[in-house]
């Protein structure tokens, strides 16, 4: 006989000292057992047990109850509407009804005389007081029917239990969540313990596993733990020491109840790995895919292979080995146990084993595609992001990204720094519409373009449009909103052009925040549209911050509320840490993510906040050289006098030898004024600008050649260097250490 509650379906009352778990599953079985064995044993009694701290043999009932009955199974499954077992009459009725192979809900609710079960039912006579008094020794059953009504019964229950456990299953959306489902649905309801195995690694999608089949021991979950039962006659403890002959009990079969807390996981002591042998006795269980009796031949020979050939087994219809097979291969198996003290299983249990197994592995299959595709576009995204900031001349960076949710982690927000010649930087910062992998990709798109086009050294404005028109090449419905900043150290200036996105907040020195008026802009993809620079002051020491609209805008706030929260609490953070000083950059980032509170992350969220430092006019030279053959003479006594003024005099033989070579290059090619500009920071910056768009390469000159041999100086005795091409020529810079007496920190 087998007993399906039907307590899935909503909250089931429980006994005194009984409990659900956190995932709503009854713990009734244990405390209604508990309860009838308590009442049998009289006061004083220990629950569980015969006298007072002993616990009662194997199989044996209490006194007052009829031979052969199962006080666990009394009282578990009752649906009286939440009436408790208060009386002698009611838990002696319900297990009699165990002895009598009838389920004890059914005695339950004879007992109630209201029974409330869903589904159809026969109808049935109360009895003469209540209490089950009737025919058929208190079942409540007429004679010569009870039969059918138990049977049309115990199948309904068993059909609400299997959609009440595919529920459970179905409702986890990762791997553990969906091993976890099975485990809490099936224990105590259908089995005592149960064991799930899956493949390690699990094959994703199409893979075709290399090398041997191997599963690992996933979860173990049973009926009840052992809790340091003392043996008050010995004066032993049954615990960790009990060796797995003591558990078997008199008669030989397992006896889950007294197996010690062993193996990693603490549960059920069985294998960790199994290892399956090609045309062994579990491959052709597994290839068999249906569930089958732990006492039939092929299982006798299979759960030893997958459990260990230590681990004991239950005798009879007691275990049921499910294998548990996805889209196109078997990925895992779970073991149903039972102990000895309840009915065993029936052929119908195989075809709730079977359902469950079904449902386990197709979900389970699901989980492994969503996380590789999670991990997939997560990875995607963040590549596209920069993993670290540069480190340009007179600006310091800091950026933080938080996506929306650990269920939607991918975005099309994005942050960029881009170095530019002049010592400039570029602050970039945009927000690609959706939450897919196909805004991951269009954010990478456009980020690289950006990248792309701020090499050229086009003004801001002009990047917004050539971006415009990229996202149209894209696709019509590929929009983004997106703001393009460029800060010059020199000048303390700083440029922004703005595509539908967000206004900057500028944080001054003295506390003050502002939120920037740009020009809002239309969206980038719109097309036809025209975008507007403005250029504004930096002050040195002030904070730009640089934000998409997950940060001011969620369901509970419009994004002009969120600005204003924003710009306040950059204000408060400066008042904090003094009006002298400007904040820590990173203190600063930690803190505006701070203001997020509960139901404030409806959208990713990239932030570049930049501190301008700038660099004094002081520690700047610059002059303008026409393109003769007295250039380089005279670009050699400006770069002297500047070391001189600098105390600088140890870099004056080198960088006047690169200088000559640098300005001899460009007047050849130059048709206007050559720019020289030499600046002090942590290094000594030589900048060589011309109107001739060709860039310079280096080569290796032949012994005959008269030239050929100045960027082979400059590569030799430089820290660094390059070319970068300009809309109105190109720059070639190179940078030179400073003594270790005139290092800046």
């Amino acid at each position: 006989m087998t007993e399906y509650p039907t307590s899935q379906e909503g909250p089931q009352p429980v006994a005194s000292g009984g409990g659900t778990d956190e995932a709503g599953h009854g713990k009734a079985p244990i405390a209604a057992a508990e309860a009838v064995r308590t009442h049998a044993q009289g006061p004083g009694a220990e629950p569980g047990g015969g006298p007072a701290g002993l616990p009662r043999p194997r199989g044996a009932a209490p006194a007052d109850l009829p031979a052969g009955a199962d006080p666990a199974r009394g009282l578990a499954m009752s649906r009286d509407g939440g009436t408790r077992a208060r009386d002698t009459g009611a838990a002696r009725n319900a297990a009699a009804d165990g002895a009598q192979g009838l389920p004890a809900r059914d005695a339950a609710e004879g007992a109630a005389g209201a029974p409330d079960a869903p589904g159809p039912r026969s109808p049935r006579p109360a009895g003469g007081d209540g209490h089950g008094g009737g025919h058929g020794g208190g079942t409540g059953i007429p004679a010569g029917g009870g039969a059918g009504d138990t049977a049309a019964r115990r199948e309904g229950d068993r059909l609400r239990f299997v959609g009440a456990a595919t529920r459970r299953i179905a409702r986890g959306i990762d791997l553990d969540e969906i091993v976890l489902g099975l485990c809490r649905a099936t224990v105590p309801t259908f089995s005592d313990a149960i064991l799930v195995y899956l493949r390690d690694p699990l094959p994703v999608g199409d893979e075709r596993p290399v090398g041997p089949v191997v599963l690992r021991l996933r979860r173990t979950d049973r009926l009840r733990p052992i809790d340091d039962l003392t043996d008050a006659a010995s004066g032993g403890t049954i615990g960790a020491g009990l060796d797995l002959a003591g558990a078997a009990g008199a008669t030989g079969e397992l006896d889950f109840s007294q197996l010690p807390l062993v193996g990693p996981q603490g549960d059920l002591p069985a294998a960790e790995l199994c290892e399956i042998r090609s045309g062994g006795a579990l491959a052709e269980v597994l290839r068999g895919v249906r569930p089958v009796f732990g006492s039939s031949a092929a299982a006798k020979a299979a759960l030893p292979e997958l459990l260990g050939l230590d681990h004991p087994l239950p005798r009879g219809n007691r275990a049921v080995l499910a294998p548990l097979r996805g889209r196109r291969r078997v990925i895992g198996a779970a073991v149903f146990l039972r102990s000895p003290e309840r009915p065993a299983f029936e052929q119908n249990d195989l075809l709730v084993a079977a359902q469950l197994a079904t449902h386990t592995a197709l979900g389970i299959d699901k989980a492994v595609l969503y996380g590789r595709e999670a991990y997939i576009a997560d990875e995607l995204q963040r590549t596209m992001l920069p993993d670290s900031l540069p480190q340009p001349t007179g600006v310091r960076l800091a950026s933080r990204y938080l996506p929306a949710a650990e269920t939607a982690r991918v975005g099309g927000d994005w942050y960029d720094a881009i170095p530019l010649p002049g010592s400039r930087v570029a602050l970039v910062v945009g927000d690609v519409m959706g939450h897919s992998m196909t805004s991951a990709a269009i954010m990478g798109q456009l980020r690289t373009t950006a990248q792309t086009l701020a090499q050229l050294d086009l003004p801001p404005a002009e990047v917004l449009h050539h971006l415009d028109e990229q996202a149209q090449r894209l696709g019509s419905d590929r929009m983004a909103t997106c703001l393009y900043a460029v800060y010059d150290p020199v000048s303390h200036r700083i440029t922004i052009a703005n595509a539908g996105h967000p206004p900057p907040v500028l944080l001054h020195l003295g506390g003050r925040a502002e939120v920037l008026r740009v020009p809002p802009g239309a969206p980038i993809g719109v097309g036809g549209v025209d975008f507007e620079a403005v250029e504004l002051d930096a002050p040195a020491g002030a904070t730009l911050l640089l934000y998409t609209d997950g940060l001011v805008e969620s369901r509970l706030r419009d994004v002009w509320t969120g600005i204003e929260q924003l710009r306040e609490r950059l204000a408060t953070t400066a008042q904090l840490t003094g009006l002298d000083h400007p904040p820590p950059l990173e203190a600063l980032c930690d803190d505006v993510l701070d203001m997020l509170g509960p139901g404030d992350r409806d959208d990713d969220i990239a932030l570049l906040a930049a501190r301008f430092d700038g660099i004094a006019p002081s520690d700047v030279a610059y002059w303008f050289l026409d393109p003769e053959e007295t250039a380089p003479g005279r670009a050699r006594r400006f770069a002297r006098r500047a070391l001189t003024r600098w105390g600088l005099e140890e870099l004056q033989d080198s960088l006047e030898l690169l200088v000559s070579e640098v300005v001899t290059n460009a007047v050849r090619y130059a048709e206007r004024p050559v720019t020289l500009r030499l600046l002090r920071t942590d290094v000594l910056r030589c900048e060589v600008g011309d109107d001739s768009p060709q860039l310079p390469r280096q080569r290796r000159a032949r012994d005959t050649d008269e030239g050929g041999r100045g960027l082979f100086l400059v590569n030799r005795m430089a820290r660094r260097w390059g070319a970068t091409r300009l809309s109105s020529g190109k720059v070639v810079w190179f940078e030179l250490p400073l003594p270790a007496a005139q290092e800046r920190r």
